[in-house]
């Protein structure tokens, strides 16, 4: 990753007596997209045009699959298209789609100008940035005001995607067949996302292969695990898990000989008591309303709620 360019965290660099006065047109803002056929939006884009008939239109729209991000700027007449690195986000694609137009419009002549976007999220947070928003946002915002001090007039509105307006429906084509990387540099926010992604995938593999490993058959997928309040409960829960007990593991530290179930004559294990010992099938039956259990029905994501009361049944409780 050394030749990747990163965003460092840009911070609000605009003068407290500069408010950022950046709104968006929505004239589709009283309308739910669910309830509403496509047709009618169709109709309000029209009537929307026909009132900003001298403003000329761009569309712009990222996209993201597994393997890249992308975006795509379409004008009149031109269309660019371009992709990410995998470990763009889909808001960044959408962000620098937006800088791409203003930097496009900066090349051209002087007038008036629509930026067309179908994420709600990016025009949201152009409006009311935080001191610690993407740092794409500050470079929009930033481009915006140097083209507004030249004379230019730029307005963004959102619009809604797949409806049949003809530019978005361009936008969202283009952006999906780019075929030449833009050389940009990356968020640190995406950067950092992406590397937890793939080294939680690497894991993963990793701990798909340890098949003999007692937690596997219980735990088969990496994932956060509710904790228990009572710790006593989340400790005993814990050493199940793994296998290990005072019980069974204990004669390991006294140099012992394994110990061996009273009443099978076999190991004493984790699984031989919770669910091979023949011993216990009445409490089972109690506490379970069968004799048939499996470990990762007792002690998955979350533990039964009678083992607890089953350990103590039978006298394991205080041998964990």
């Amino acid at each position: 990753m050394d030749y990747l360019k990163v965003y460092p965290q840009r911070k609000n660099y605009f003068p407290p007596w500069k408010s950022n006065d950046f709104y968006y047109l929505n004239p589709f803002e009283n309308f739910i997209k669910s309830d509403t056929a496509d047709v009618t939006y169709l109709q309000l884009f029209l009537e929307h045009r026909a009132h900003y008939n001298t403003f000329i239109p761009v569309y712009t729209d990222g996209s993201r699959v597994p393997t890249h991000s992308s975006f795509a700027v379409v004008f009149p007449d031109n269309i660019s298209c371009f992709k990410l690195h995998p470990s763009c986000s889909i808001f960044t694609a959408e962000m620098t789609a937006a800088l791409h137009a203003l930097m496009q419009i900066s090349n051209g002549p002087c007038g008036c100008y629509i930026i067309y976007i179908d994420s709600l999220s990016v025009l949201q947070s152009l409006q009311s940035f935080r001191y610690h928003s993407h740092p794409l946002v500050f470079e929009v915002l930033d481009f915006y005001y140097r083209l507004y001090s030249r004379g230019f007039t730029v307005l963004f509105c959102w619009v809604p995607a797949h409806v049949g307006i003809s530019g978005n429906e361009q936008a969202d084509k283009a952006a999906k067949s780019a075929a030449h990387f833009f050389n940009t540099s990356i968020p640190a926010c995406d950067l950092k996302k992406h590397a937890k992604t793939n080294l939680h995938l690497k894991w993963q593999r990793q701990w798909s292969l340890e098949t003999e490993n007692k937690l596997h058959f219980i735990k088969p997928l990496i994932e956060n695990w509710p904790i228990l309040k009572n710790r006593r409960s989340d400790t005993i829960i814990t050493r199940l898990r793994i296998g290990h007990a005072r019980a069974t593991h204990r004669y390991l530290l006294l140099g012992e000989e394994m110990p061996m179930c009273p009443h099978c004559n076999c190991s004493m294990t984790v699984l031989h008591i919770l669910i091979e010992c023949q011993y216990f099938n009445t409490q089972r039956l109690r506490f379970f309303r069968t004799t048939v259990v499996t470990l990762p029905v007792l002690l998955g994501r979350n533990p039964h709620i009678q083992l607890l009361p089953f350990l103590k049944s039978i006298g394991f409780y205080s041998l964990i």
